[in-house]
């Protein structure tokens, strides 16, 4: 049986509408004398990141717990707070392609939500990046309390957008979160860059 065509669309953040460059950390890590990975390696542990990108704790808190644990590696507190304030201060860029099939897409008429794992900092970088006008709906973990792959992330994303799961079309660049919002019953492409923008503009079929 073939699926109900999509009519709205629910992009991921980090690794598609934003991206990172590798070489701002790696800068800041040689700056401060510390292993090649080790920025993102400390922020990255689940048991570190979790609690903030559900709400309990603030993106402060978070990076707060980070220069904690770099304190050694870094030569002294001071000092891994200064690396790690250092390295937060670059928020990302935006992916201007994407961005502008984004509009396009909501040109046609077609809801675009954003559904990201983030920190209360989010609205913040929105603002920066100059997305904040960008999309119908934001879903923040931190807000709902709740994050991908979970059933319910995805549910109080499809109710932010008043579409029914089976009419949205959810895009991640993680497996993960793709086979999460397949099995709450969202349409889901893993991104794999550029390319895929013609799949996902025959798939809205606008």
């Amino acid at each position: 049986m073939a699926r109900e065509r999509a009519t709205a669309l629910l992009l991921d953040l980090d690794g598609v509408l934003r991206r990172f460059d590798p070489a701002v950390a790696a800068g800041v890590e040689r700056e401060y004398g510390l292993a090649d990975g080790v920025l993102t390696e400390i922020a990255m542990q689940w048991g570190r990141l979790q609690p903030v990108l559900t709400g309990q704790l603030t993106h402060a808190d978070w990076v707060s717990s980070v220069a904690d644990a770099l304190a050694e590696p870094a030569g002294g507190p001071d000092r891994a707070r200064a690396a790690v304030e250092q390295w937060q201060r670059y928020r990302g860029e935006v992916d201007n392609e994407v961005l502008d099939f984004v509009r396009e897409v909501r040109a046609a008429g077609i809801k675009v939500g954003l559904a990201t794992n983030a920190t209360d900092l989010l609205d913040a970088d929105l603002a920066a990046l100059g997305l904040a006008d960008e999309l119908d709906v934001v879903v923040n973990s931190s807000t709902l309390g709740v994050h991908k792959p979970a059933p319910e992330y995805f549910q109080a994303a499809c109710q932010a957008l008043t579409t029914p799961p089976a009419r949205v079309l959810f895009v991640d660049d993680e497996d993960w979160a793709v086979r999460g919002a397949r099995s709450a019953g969202l349409s889901a492409h893993r991104w794999g860059g550029h390319a895929d923008l013609r799949y996902l503009r025959a798939a809205l079929d606008y």
